[in-house]
């Protein structure tokens, strides 16, 4: 009996995600008409944070810090990788073709699920261990609308300005270090990178980072939507939610780079 229950309770836990997830979709259009406020409340909070987070700038300083040190370690190991075999001139190749397709969405979709996803875990749990959301419902105020579809919305809303400074701080960061520090030539480094930075590539990166995302604070607001235990609940629900996230984010950068590049990955050194 424990080798079928075990299964029949991972299914079960698995349909009631995804009839979560879809109830989260559906009520978006009615989010987005009824709890406009609360969407750009929102959106300015997972943006610049709150309380004492807001005082260091909130998500946006916190992905900024975590790709600028990214694209400074690619750089790094790039130029010393490079350089042992004689073609660190092909650093620039780096910072635009491995942290486009890889290093940046990752990095941003952790920082985000350690930030935002975290945040809302969080929130939502309090709220229902306090017993808030059985009182919104008890007033006919449609829950999974209020709470979860805004934060589906905000987070793909806030993930647009913040992605694009990540990528930006990736590239000044490998440009700091590898011109300024290493020593290369500007223009080596520039022909280089400018020559391998594809714009369909950032398109699909933005894609990717829409996807992490989505599949982040739908995680992370089921979490919270459904703790329960009290305090110790709650942290416990932060910590599946991050854990998950963390997997997800993972298996989005893994699917999107062979739906992606599987087939045609490949590129021309002769720039």
């Amino acid at each position: 009996m424990r080798l079928i229950g075990a299964p029949a309770r991972a299914l079960e836990r698995a349909g009631h995600q995804g009839l979560f997830y879809f109830r989260s979709f559906r009520d978006i259009g009615h989010a987005l008409t009824g709890y406009r406020k609360e969407t750009i409340r929102l959106v300015a909070e997972m943006g610049m944070g709150s309380g004492a987070l807001a005082v260091i700038g909130g998500t946006v300083v916190i992905v900024a810090f975590m790709t600028l040190s990214a694209g400074a370690l690619l750089a790094i190991q790039g130029f010393a990788s490079l350089g042992d075999i004689g073609v660190e001139a092909l650093t620039g190749f780096f910072a635009a073709f491995i942290n486009v397709r890889v290093v940046v969405p990752t990095t941003a979709g952790i920082a985000l699920a350690a930030t935002i996803g975290a945040g809302a875990t969080a929130q939502l749990g309090a709220m229902r261990i306090s017993e808030e959301i059985d009182a919104l419902e008890v007033m006919a105020v449609r829950s999974v609308s209020y709470l979860v579809s805004t934060r589906v919305i905000g987070g793909l809303i806030a993930i647009i300005p913040l992605y694009s400074m990540a990528v930006l701080m990736s590239f000044l960061s490998a440009q700091f270090y590898t011109t300024l520090i290493a020593g290369q030539s500007s223009g080596v480094y520039n022909h280089y990178f400018s020559t391998f930075l594809r714009p369909s590539d950032l398109r699909w990166s933005f894609l990717q980072a829409i996807v992490m995302a989505l599949t982040v604070m739908l995680i992370h607001c089921y979490y919270g939507y459904h703790a329960a235990g009290g305090p110790a609940g709650v942290g416990e629900a932060v910590g599946r939610a991050v854990r998950a996230s963390l997997v997800s984010v993972v298996m989005v950068t893994l699917l999107v780079s062979l739906a992606i590049y599987g087939t045609s990955g490949d590129f021309n050194l002769a720039g």
